[in-house]
């Protein structure tokens, strides 16, 4: 795998992924994730929808970033990613995350390619500017696949141990028993790389969105360990 995409998909990347669960807060709150047990269905889950959509774009954008495309192109594949993502608290945390991420990409990796991505989409959308950053280190789509793929798992699986003080061992053995089905949907995502940004994926999950605008709406009201 790329270095570039391995450093993105390390907890310790400075992009401000940290702060965020993926919904998993939400879901522990209402009881639907209590165990281990839990926690492969959650999981599975999120990485077939919002997964594979992140991973999708990530994959369109290494795939752009490696070729150079024409002005606008960075825009419409933000607006793109945009409408497949109906929840106003989910665009948001990914936006924030893609904030942290181009501050951080800038300094590791500056690149024109990065400096016309951010000048189309100041806030871009975490999965295009990381599938740039990967692509612009002469990484493929795969590789910026699987990096934003895995950040759909690694995640949550994180935040369960911290919220639900569950066993990290356990934990990330159901992490690694995903290995199959990550790369299966990191595959598909790269196949469409090369696609017009209408054209890509548009895998839905309401449940996910339904519990990000629950999440958003409680995080108003009380003190919250995640943003998202």
């Amino acid at each position: 795998m790329d270095p570039v995409a391995l450093i993105l998909a390390d907890s310790r990347f400075p992009g401000g992924g940290h702060v965020h669960s993926g919904g998993l807060e939400e879901i522990a709150a209402r009881g639907l994730v209590r165990s281990e047990r839990d926690l492969p269905g959650f999981l599975f889950g999120r990485l077939c929808t919002a997964g594979f959509l992140a991973a999708a774009f990530a994959a369109a954008s290494a795939h752009a970033a490696a070729r150079g495309v024409e002005s606008g192109h960075w825009r419409r594949l933000d607006q793109e990613l945009d409408a497949r993502t109906p929840s106003l608290a989910q665009r948001e945390a990914s936006r924030a995350q893609g904030r942290g991420t181009a501050r951080a990409g800038r300094v590791a990796w500056p690149s024109p390619v990065l400096s016309q991505l951010l000048g189309e989409t100041p806030r871009p959308h975490h999965p295009i500017v990381s599938g740039a950053l990967v692509g612009i280190g002469g990484g493929s789509p795969f590789d910026a696949a699987m990096a934003v793929a895995y950040l759909a798992v690694s995640g949550p699986a994180s935040a369960a141990v911290r919220l639900l003080g569950l066993d990290p061992f356990a934990v990330n053995a159901v992490v690694m028993r995903l290995a199959g089905p990550l790369r299966e949907v990191s595959d598909r995502a790269a196949e469409t790389a090369g696609a017009d940004p209408v054209d890509l994926p548009a895998p839905a999950s309401p449940a996910l969105d339904l519990f990000a605008e629950e999440h958003a709406r409680h995080h108003q009201e009380e003190v919250r360990l995640f943003a998202s």
